[in-house]
């Protein structure tokens, strides 16, 4: 199973981009989803993460900015990005887990947010 992200691009300060993420087949049980971002010289960081029952976890940098929502039926996990910031400038790789501990990453979708 791969994990196919996308919606990356370049974007002005305040601007929007969407980010989804689908599986290349269907993956059973799916426990997590979640993305994460990296920057050259830094810890991959935690984005945003939502679980099967729908308990949403969001780095405090992105709080009130970013939306995290997730088909299981369809293995697509969506980040919608708003007033971004040049400090959200990063490669966005999405993630997901099923129940019996299987982890699936995606290859990173670039964002860079810039004037």
């Amino acid at each position: 199973v791969q994990l196919q992200a996308s919606g990356g691009g370049l974007v002005q300060p305040g601007g929007s981009l969407r980010l989804s993420c689908a599986a290349s087949r269907s993956i059973s049980r799916i426990a997590m989803m979640a993305w994460y971002r990296q920057t050259p010289g830094k810890q991959r960081e935690l984005v945003a993460r939502i679980n099967a029952i729908g308990d949403i976890f969001y780095a405090d940098s992105v709080k009130g900015r970013f939306t995290i929502s997730g088909d299981s039926a369809k293995n697509t996990v969506y980040l919608q990005m708003n007033s971004l910031k040049p400090e959200d400038t990063a490669a966005y790789q999405c993630h997901q887990i099923n129940s019996l501990g299987s982890s699936y990453w995606g290859q990173g979708t670039l964002v860079t947010v810039s004037s």
